[in-house]
């Protein structure tokens, strides 16, 4: 049987994605010939010099007077090999929120690129919607080479340029190819105009991209779609448990537990359409008979008595707003839908809004409006059965539905639950009764005495790129001219300072702050303090920074500027090899993105001496 592949089209407006969809369905002979007659009778009619492929999926009239999609339109094909569902999103800003509705269910996104002008904002904002939503597999199609004579020095040119950019984000399989949709070079045929590039033509990658490893087999989720029994005479005692796995393997035999009421029993059978089945993994609709009767109703999980998915009322989510009516409005009641159930749910906090195209994170913002995508925290009425998105894409997202209107408003990615991913955005509170209690020495007297001052050099980049080494030979240098410095390195902070931190978005955020208090107060003593930390998120940076600036006291933000291919190859730790088998989940450049500086004092490349030599020139 033939796997199916589901694909999500993105990329700016005008960059040919509707037409390589009608490409693809043409050299596939995935069409029929009345369909074929009619676009050619309408290309004819509209003037077209050649039949326009992209009226195969734009159907709606406005998107065929403007030449742009509006909606999106799915279309279904297939090879020998796989079955294709294509999703034609449209480019759009405006219509953002149809790109999250297309890519959600994707296993691979298709990001065009128009040669002539290289990577674009919406191109950047596609990549990081489709990183957002956990879309496993990214091509990125380099179209209209044609109109660039075939030229590979522009290919090679918006490839680096893109995989520079995709290593700030959450993409862990990124192919490239060069193609034609209007004349089909390298889309299902390898292209005689582009003979320098020697991989598959995009039919290809298409076929043998490998998703079963995608499905999450670890944990076992079946939510509850209904309770089957048929009352026949043939099956007088039938009580089955309909659904959709999710998650896991499920076996004949297994104990199973079901939520919310913690009563666990063995499966005696799994029935699906075509009979009864061993074993049941996902997406397999069944309908699973236990040993006990247990009262099991929609909206019910059945899971592992040893792996649970988390059971909790609040929980921490990225919402994309959808709404061009309404906005997002804080302690409102929601209809939330999450898998199976329905409840009433409220929006609690609106911690940022991203800006998808810069990555940053706008803080103080009220509300959301459409398109808008930021991060919240919301309260249930009853405790959902969640994973984190991350590692479930449909036990882990939910639509908020408004009651008044009956309008699907907005979708969400859970993040975690609200004890567990207490946000980075929270300011330090300060109990009523602490009292900051004042030196009776200045700091200008302190630095006097000294002969020396102090100052905080913040070294960041990936894992890997060479941070510590540039590191410990300025502390070196600086310590041997007689100048107090101090290295505070982000592994040897973790033995001790920040040890009970792990690796979430919010133990980041404050393993970044706790350093950043170290090296203020080692910079107010008169000591260089030169900090060697990954420090992925840019609003966590610039709250040290600000914290310095309030204090007065000099602060140099160093950004070593090294490839993720580099970090990869170099790979001192052995991270980047574990993250890419699995064992590590929240590696910063693999698993989890890395906000670059915009505005540092110094970029420098790994280069040891000439790194040292720049980082000493900002001292003075």
């Amino acid at each position: 049987m033939s796997s199916l592949l589901r694909i999500a089209t993105a990329g700016s407006v005008d960059d040919g994605k509707s037409t390589l969809i009608g490409r693809l369905l043409h050299d596939t002979k995935s069409i029929f010939e009345d369909q074929l007659s009619a676009i050619e009778k309408t290309s004819l009619a509209r003037g077209d010099e050649q039949t326009d492929l992209a009226l195969l999926t734009d159907g709606l009239r406005a998107e065929r007077e403007q030449g742009i999609t509006i909606d999106v339109a799915h279309r279904y094909f297939a090879t020998p090999r796989r079955k294709f569902v294509i999703a034609d999103t449209p480019g759009h800003i405006q219509y953002t929120r149809n790109m999250v509705t297309g890519a959600s269910t994707a296993n691979l996104a298709l990001l065009l690129v128009d040669a002539r002008k290289g990577v674009l904002e919406q191109t950047r904002r596609h990549a990081l919607l489709s990183s957002l939503l956990r879309v496993p597999h990214l091509i990125l199609c380099v179209n209209k080479m044609d109109l660039v004579d075939y030229d590979e020095d522009v290919y090679d040119e918006i490839r680096e340029e893109f995989t520079s950019f995709a290593a700030k984000l959450e993409i862990t399989d990124l192919g490239f190819v060069p193609i034609s949709a209007l004349g089909g070079d390298n889309v299902v045929e390898r292209s005689t105009n582009m003979p320098w590039f020697e991989g598959q033509p995009l039919l290809g990658q298409l076929e043998d991209v490998h998703i079963a490893s995608d499905r999450n087999l670890l944990d076992n989720r079946l939510p509850v779609q209904t309770v089957i029994r048929p009352m026949s005479a043939e099956h007088p005692d039938y009580r089955g448990y309909a659904g959709s796995v999710v998650g896991g393997i499920f076996k004949q035999g297994d104990e199973v537990m079901v939520l919310p009421s913690r009563k666990t029993s063995t499966i005696s059978r799994i029935d699906t359409p075509n009979g009864a089945v061993a074993q049941a993994f996902p997406p397999m609709a069944v309908t699973m008979l236990l040993d006990d009767e247990l009262d099991v109703s929609r909206g019910d999980m059945i899971c592992r008595p040893t792996n649970q998915p988390t059971a909790n009322r609040s929980f921490e989510a990225t919402l994309c707003w959808f709404d061009e009516t309404s906005s997002l409005r804080t302690g409102v009641a929601y209809q939330l839908k999450h898998t199976t159930r329905w409840m009433t749910a409220e929006v609690e906090t609106l911690r940022y809004r991203l800006d998808v195209d810069t990555l940053h994170r706008e803080l103080g913002v009220e509300t959301l409006e459409v398109n808008d995508i930021g991060r919240v925290a919301i309260h249930a009425t009853s405790p959902l059965f969640f994973d984190e998105y991350r590692l479930n894409r449909t036990t882990g997202s939910f639509i908020l539905v408004d009651p008044a209107t009956d309008l699907t408003v907005a979708a969400g990615m859970i993040i975690g639950a609200a004890g567990e991913a207490t946000v980075a955005t929270t300011e330090v509170v300060v109990a009523d009764n602490v009292t900051f209690h004042p030196s009776h020495l200045s700091r200008e007297e302190r630095w006097k005495a000294l002969g020396t001052s102090g100052a905080t050099i913040w070294m960041t980049g990936l894992s890997g790129s060479g941070k510590s080494t540039i590191a410990t030979a300025v502390e070196h240098t600086l310590v041997s001219s007689g100048r107090s410095t101090y290295m505070l390195d982000g592994d040897n902070l973790r033995h001790g300072l920040n040890a009970g931190l792990g690796f979430s978005e919010a133990d980041r955020a404050e393993n970044v702050r706790r350093v950043g208090e170290v090296a203020k107060l080692l910079a107010d003593a008169g000591t260089v303090s030169i900090v060697s930390l990954v420090s992925p998120f840019k609003d966590a940076r610039d709250r040290v920074r600000a914290a310095h600036e309030e204090a007065g006291i000099p602060f140099y933000e160093v950004f070593v500027d090294t490839p993720l291919e580099e970090c990869e190859r170099r790979d001192p730790k052995g991270l980047y090899a574990k993250a890419r088998a699995g064992e590590i989940k929240d590696l910063t450049g693999v698993g989890s993105p890395y906000e670059a500086p915009e505005s540092p004092e110094l970029t420098t490349d790994p280069d040891l001496e000439s790194a040292v030599r720049e980082i000493l020139g900002l001292l003075g």
